[in-house]
């Protein structure tokens, strides 16, 4: 008998002896049982109606129960946020203003106004503290994570050029929120909170800048690099810095009741502050330089960060300056080794962006009532505080700019950039809200003018933007158009995964290494997102250009890199290309016809789910995933672009040594002189591959300029046959092809390109 034999009749044997005596054990139990358990035995269910009635009742329970209501909750605010994330990103808006706005949504605003009982159900009373506490939580992480964005050598680097701009952004919108809240005091405060508490309260929220938010809309206008962009992120920092400090001394105040007691809790932060960075900064600096790659960074190290993280944040919870500041100092004493500094966000930054902040936007979402302000004076209120705000970021840092000596056009940018507010914003008035000093319609207030502020960024810039280039006195920030360079010839090459980089530069090379001009190389890699972390971004671009330099090195060519984050990267390439002036761009032709191993599941994965469940709703195969992702990119590039495009397939390429030249209609013919430079680079083996049939238009001149190139001039041979077919595209390890042949052959000839080598697509 065979194994498999013996293994399946040891199996039935185990099955029926051990079930057998289970069988016995329970028969004899059950005559054990006493007269309560026999009667809820003799109440179960005795047919499937009645079994299903007793399902229905246990999953009603389980559904109302505390864990099951919280996870219900937590399943509809991330749908609801990542959707209106979505939308206004889409919008050209930072993502957090759609996830502000889907807290609103979900809160008594909207969804308690429209569907109270839906709202009733998915948020009862008993069950917001689970997600208060959720989202306290969450923002603890998520200050840590902002402290380690905050690099402090390089705030202190900037400290002179910035010191005005930041304080005075900080300081101006203070005094006219103090302004602001003597008039509002005897009306709109509670009647026990002290004047000092409530106007300290207001006075910070007017002043507070989202450094987060700021330095995303800087990295997606890419001006991360710039004068503008870095005083920009500096003021910001210092800024912050500045008003997190003055929180910390407004919550001390406001819980201590007055400036004498509060002398006490501001000494002892003091301590605190003095210990944090004259003893555990250095520690963990020596710590930084010891554990700086993700081989040696233990669960023991980040349980370590975690345990400062938390006992920080106690510390400054029962010293009165709330958890959240001691969870900011935590992260910003973290090493500056960037490297460890990276590897601890990718540990705190995504569970707590993509988890517990969307719960935080939900929590305020649901004490933001808008009904509550129901007459013309409170929302005349409302629009006071949305102009005091304005009023005192963007006017207190555009005067500042400008006093330091930077242009009306770099003023009006920083005075816009400076007054995103965001998610600090909300953090601030969450506080307030909690220590009662800020009251339901005010808070309400605040929330709306933290939405208007950050909203008009974007477009405020965009403005800014529009004035400059229609007045025509400046240049935008922007690169203008540039003639090409005579006597040399630029390439654009643009690529997603690192690998490819420099297998097309190797293209590069050998098509254009021999032109008459000299040859000048651009890199460009762009990360897609705008909420990509800018402290992430330098690791990016080092990891991406690694082989395309150790490529550019051993072929000791020239070659300029170019790192961006874009939302739409096509249309930016696109734009660079046509902006400055290349003379050629070779883009990467994506995973549809890829041969590497995991590209060929995901299209094979993808086609048979297409073909299950979406090909009989006739839905366009790019709802899934974009099946025609090849022939859509070389398409928008070709009609997009100014200059002459190349989309390369990537099939093992090494080197183009024996070349295919598929020509089929007469504007083909162009094709031949990126042949002669291949050839002349390479010494390729060339073939032409005439598809054009005898007797169709054009074909005698298709033959006889043909005739020439490979009979008369002695540069090629004629392939054989007029078809294109398997044995001849295997018998090749380089195609060239035009835009227009391609779009024909890929209709006709989809299984032949199957086997097709590396390939080269080209547009006239």
């Amino acid at each position: 008998m065979s194994k498999g034999g013996r293994s399946l009749i040891y199996y039935l044997v185990m099955l029926l002896v051990f079930g057998g005596l289970m069988y016995f054990i329970i028969k004899e139990g059950e005559a054990r049982q006493i007269q309560d358990a026999i009667a809820v035995t003799n109440e179960a269910p005795h047919n499937l109606k009645e079994g299903f009635a007793v399902f229905k009742g246990l999953l009603m329970h389980h559904v109302e129960s505390s864990i099951g209501i919280l996870l219900l909750q937590i399943i509809v605010i991330l749908i609801t946020c990542r959707l209106f994330g979505w939308l206004f990103a889409k919008m050209q808006q930072p993502t957090v203003i759609g996830e502000i706005v889907a807290g609103i949504v979900l809160g008594p605003s909207i969804l308690g106004h429209v569907m109270p009982s839906v709202s009733a159900f998915l948020f009862p009373l008993d069950s917001l503290q689970n997600i208060n506490m959720l989202s306290q939580f969450g923002l603890i992480l998520f200050m840590f994570a902002i402290g380690m964005e905050l690099n402090i050598t390089e705030v202190r680097q900037k400290l002179k050029e910035t010191i005005l701009i930041s304080h005075t952004s900080t300081i101006f919108p203070f005094f006219l929120g103090m302004v602001t809240a003597y008039f509002l005091y005897t009306k709109y405060a509670y009647e026990s909170t002290p004047f000092l508490s409530f106007a300290l309260f207001v006075s910070i929220a007017l002043s507070i800048t989202a450094f987060p938010v700021l330095a995303r809309i800087i990295q997606e206008k890419g001006l991360t690099k710039s004068h503008l962009g870095t005083i920009s992120l500096a003021s910001a920092a210092n800024g912050d810095i500045t008003a997190w400090c003055l929180l910390a001394v407004v919550v001390a105040i406001a819980q201590a009741g007055s400036m004498l007691s509060a002398i006490y809790n501001i000494g002892f932060s003091f301590i605190y502050l003095l210990l944090m960075f004259t003893v555990v900064r250095p520690f963990l600096r020596m710590i930084g330089h010891i554990y700086h790659n993700k081989e040696v960074v233990d669960k023991g190290l980040v349980a370590f960060m975690f345990l400062l993280l938390i006992i920080s944040s106690y510390l400054t919870e029962i010293l009165g300056l709330h958890a959240l500041f001691g969870a900011f100092v935590a992260g910003v004493v973290m090493p500056d080794n960037i490297k460890f500094r990276k590897i601890m966000t990718e540990k705190v930054e995504d569970v707590s962006l993509a988890l517990f902040l969307p719960l935080f936007f939900v929590s305020t979402g649901l004490r933001t009532e808008i009904g509550l302000l129901n007459s013309p004076e409170l929302w005349y209120m409302c629009g006071i505080f949305i102009l005091v705000a304005i009023i005192g970021k963007f006017g207190g840092s555009l005067v500042a700019a400008r006093f330091v000596g930077e242009t009306w056009k770099d003023s009006l940018y920083i005075g816009a950039l400076m007054n995103t507010r965001g998610l600090m914003e909300l953090v601030v008035l969450t506080i307030g809200y909690d220590m009662k000093i800020l009251t339901p319609p005010i808070f309400v207030m605040l929330v709306l003018m933290t939405l208007v502020t950050t909203f008009m960024t974007t477009p405020l810039i965009s403005f800014i933007q529009f004035c400059y280039q229609v007045f025509g006195k400046y240049k935008s920030h922007k690169v203008e158009w540039q003639q090409p360079q005579p006597g040399v010839f630029k390439v654009l090459l643009s690529f997603g995964r690192a690998s490819n980089g420099q297998v097309m530069l190797d293209v590069a090379h050998q098509m254009f290494a021999h032109t008459k001009d000299k040859l000048e190389i651009t890199a460009l890699h762009l990360t897609v997102g705008s909420d990509v972390n800018p402290l992430h971004t330098d690791n990016f671009e080092e990891v991406s250009f690694g082989p395309i330099l150790y490529g550019a090195q051993k072929l000791n060519i020239p070659l300029k890199t170019r790192y961006e984050v874009s939302n739409n990267a096509g249309q930016d390439i696109c734009e660079i290309a046509n902006k400055e002036g290349y003379d050629f761009l070779l883009v990467g032709a994506g995973i549809s016809l890829s041969d590497l191993p995991n590209d060929i599941a995901a299209n094979q994965y993808r086609n048979s789910f297409y073909d299950k469940f979406l090909r009989h709703f006739k839905a366009p195969e790019s709802w899934f995933y974009p099946g025609e992702l090849l022939k859509d990119k070389t398409k928008m590039f070709i009609e997009q672009s100014l200059c002459p495009v190349g989309v390369f397939v990537n099939r093992k390429f090494v080197k183009a040594s024996n070349t295919l030249i598929v020509i089929h209609f007469a504007e083909d013919l162009f094709l031949l002189n990126y042949a002669d430079h291949l050839k002349q680079t390479t010494d390729s083996d060339l073939t032409i591959l005439n598809l054009l049939p005898n007797g169709a238009k054009d074909a005698d001149i298709v033959s006889q300029k043909l005739f020439e190139y490979t009979e008369l001039q002695h540069k090629g041979s004629l392939c054989s046959g007029n078809k294109l077919t398997q044995t001849v595209l295997s018998a090749y390890n380089f195609m060239l092809i035009s835009y227009n042949t391609w779009n024909l052959v890929s209709e006709v000839a989809n299984e032949e390109l199957q086997k097709m080598p590396s390939t080269l697509i080209l547009s006239k």
